[in-house]
């Protein structure tokens, strides 16, 4: 048994502590005391009164698409979603994308920021099949387990208008993905009824998790919502399925806006944001009243979508703070909460905090309190994963 004591620490900027881990779980805390002995064989780290959080979990990450750590790429291609897609086909293969190397890079950029736990869409179409899911894999036994990943099976390139697609899906989810993917079923397929209805039923055939990515705003993307409610409701999926984006959502108003939230809490749908700046806003608060799971991530990093990112989900908490114009300590501790504890459900895990029973994942900072540590997003001093150091000053140890 491994046993470890993190001295002197201020939980979320709490009265200062020591955290007790054995075996990678947190089993106790006591108030800090001075001088106080250990019993022989304990190793010791000073926390140096540093507050701590939660190790951060990314919630919604694309870490095979990256080319982090290679040369520059330029931006190209046209700023639509079908022209993403198309410039992204064409190019990635001279990237070498998908890329271990490139997504262990990127992982130890989430770990070098404080994130321990992520859930990744990974790329799956009839070009690289299901060599991307491989790639993420590989990268992650790299670390040693130090970063949690749940995988998403994710058909980017579309699901009904690529015949092949569905059973690359049905394929990855008996082969270990935990939860399969959709896009715009009818912004790219142009037939929502067919691919919700075809990945539906790989849901309840095989036991997995839906992770719709739906960018089509307004009527037509409320239609969509309002499609997979029902057939969430229908195959008794409640707790079992997630909308990336939705920027529908934030496109309607009044009664039927909060008509809309009301359905997904029924429904025990769950939502994911990357907070961007013009159509980020989401009516959160009725969310969290309804019951409706919230969660941030980065989206993709330095990838054929977008040259923006860096793996910091702290900068990710400050952009949904300053979107939806926050200015409340509690309303910006809420910001920080939604990039740990309440984001454990999006990698399966039945608690995140620093309280017994929690795997020991924690990040120290320099911060006088969680907001003060929100707005300036300082360096990570110390990152433990699982009770392993992977972080000191800010540099990875592993």
């Amino acid at each position: 048994m491994t046993t470890t004591v993190l001295q002197n620490i201020r939980p979320w900027g709490a009265e200062s502590v020591d955290l007790s881990i054995e075996d990678g779980l947190v089993t106790g805390l006591a108030p800090h005391r001075p001088g106080s002995a250990v019993p022989g064989g304990t190793e010791v780290l000073d926390g140096g009164g540093l507050l701590a959080l939660p190790g951060l979990i990314n919630s919604h990450a694309h870490v095979d698409k990256s080319w982090w750590g290679k040369p520059w790429v330029s931006y190209g291609g046209e700023a639509t979603t079908q022209g993403r897609i198309a410039h992204e086909r064409t190019e990635r293969s001279a990237l070498g994308i998908p890329s271990t190397d490139s997504t262990e890079l990127v992982m130890k950029e989430f770990l070098r920021h404080g994130t321990t736990a992520t859930r990744t869409h990974v790329d799956v179409d009839l070009g690289v099949g299901l060599d991307g899911i491989a790639s993420v894999r590989a990268a992650a036994e790299r670390l040693g387990g130090a970063l949690e990943v749940e995988i998403v099976a994710f058909p980017q390139d579309g699901v009904m208008r690529r015949p092949g697609v569905l059973e690359l899906l049905d394929r990855a989810a008996q082969e270990g993905a935990t939860s399969i993917g959709g896009l715009d079923p009818a912004g790219i397929d142009r037939d929502p009824v067919a691919q919700l209805d075809g990945l539906v039923q790989i849901a309840v055939d095989r036991g997995v998790e839906l992770d719709i990515h739906l960018h089509d705003g307004n009527d037509l993307g409320i239609f969509q919502i309002e499609l997979l409610i029902e057939r969430t409701v229908q195959a008794e999926l409640q707790g079992r399925v997630n909308v990336s984006h939705g920027f529908a959502l934030g496109d309607v108003q009044g009664a039927r806006q909060e008509e809309l939230v009301a359905a997904l809490g029924e429904a025990g749908i769950s939502w994911t944001s990357v907070a961007p700046p013009g159509r980020g806003r989401l009516p959160w608060a009725s969310m969290r009243e309804h019951g409706v799971r919230l969660g941030l991530g980065t989206d993709g990093i330095r990838d054929l979508w977008s040259p923006y990112g860096d793996g910091d989900m702290l900068r990710i908490a400050l952009g949904f703070a300053r979107v939806h114009g926050l200015r409340h300590d509690a309303e910006l501790a809420a910001a920080v909460q939604l990039t740990t504890t309440d984001s454990a459900p999006f990698v399966h895990r039945d608690q995140h905090e620093l309280a017994p029973g929690s795997r020991a994942d924690v990040v120290l900072l320099e911060a006088e309190n969680v907001q003060d540590a929100l707005l300036r997003t300082p360096r990570r001093e110390l990152v433990l994963a699982g009770g392993r150091v992977v972080v000191e000053g800010g540099e990875l140890t592993l």
